[in-house]
């Protein structure tokens, strides 16, 4: 299996918060990209690397950027001998490709025709999550229907909703449709979806397909990882393995609260995602 994390975003809100920011805490912050903000003892796309390495879960990482924040995830990748950067080539927010073409990008680039791991690179997850656990489930998935993709899932409260991609699943846990921020009263579910998704190699051509149907809407439509993801559901088998919650770090609130918690609450940081 392969690694794609997804780091091509400006982080426009969290350097907005950032060069607002009064106190001057972080101000070593402005100009970095989030998943190469310190989070704990390292950058926050080194836990992925770290943990993807130890589980034995991927042979492979590819890091998708952009042209801005090039030569910086280049420096970082330096450090590892598994892991590829590959630039979008755009240079600021209003010409980004959107995640779903970066991911098409990689594919294609790097010629991939294995199963995919997709991460979003500014997303971590609580302590009891195991890339082990993810990998055996996919794995059981796959040797009854070869078709079969895995997605996560953790409750959210009423009044976030409309922040999510909703899922909802039968019986088996197969997902029968994913709502894109709906209104608590639209649906019963509360399970959101976090961008970690293990697409088989058999739904990767679809990405194609995806994206041509979309070549003339909004890149809103193109945006969001999880518009694919609600486009395959009918298309491909999609199945869920819950988690307890995630680090979503979006602006300097969210970001504080996620380094906090590396700092003075993960209780194994070696064993972390593991």
């Amino acid at each position: 299996m392969k690694a794609v994390i997804l780091a091509a975003g400006y982080g426009t809100r969290l350097q907005r918060d950032v060069v607002a920011d009064s106190s001057g805490k972080f101000a070593h912050l402005v100009g970095t990209a989030k998943p190469l903000l310190p989070v704990g003892h390292c950058a926050l796309i080194s836990h992925w690397v770290h943990a993807l390495t130890a589980s034995g879960a991927v042979d492979c990482i590819y890091v998708v950027t952009n042209a801005l924040y090039h030569a910086a995830f280049e420096e970082w990748a330096a450090h590892f001998t598994n892991v590829k950067i590959l630039s979008d080539q755009t240079r600021n927010n209003d010409e980004r490709l959107g995640a779903v073409a970066c991911l098409q990008l990689a594919v294609k680039h790097f010629e991939i025709k294995d199963h995919v791991v997709v991460i979003g690179g500014d997303t971590l997850f609580k302590e009891d999550f195991s890339l082990s656990n993810v990998a055996v489930r996919f794995s059981d998935l796959q040797a009854r229907h070869e078709d079969s993709c895995l997605v996560l899932s953790y409750q959210c409260k009423d009044e976030e909703t409309h922040k999510y991609g909703i899922l909802e699943v039968d019986g088996d846990l197969c997902v029968l449709c994913m709502k894109e921020k709906p209104l608590p009263s639209e649906t019963k579910s509360r399970r959101a979806c976090p961008c970690f998704y293990m697409l088989s190699k058999k739904s990767l051509p679809l990405l194609d397909t995806f994206l041509e149907e979309k070549r003339e809407a909004p890149i809103e439509q193109r945006d969001a990882p999880g518009n694919f993801v609600s486009w395959l559901i009918p298309r491909k088998p999609v199945y869920v393995h819950q988690i307890s919650g995630r680090f979503d770090v979006g602006n300097l609130p969210s970001y504080i609260e996620c380094d906090l918690y590396f700092r003075e609450k993960l209780q194994d940081v070696k064993s972390y995602m593991v």
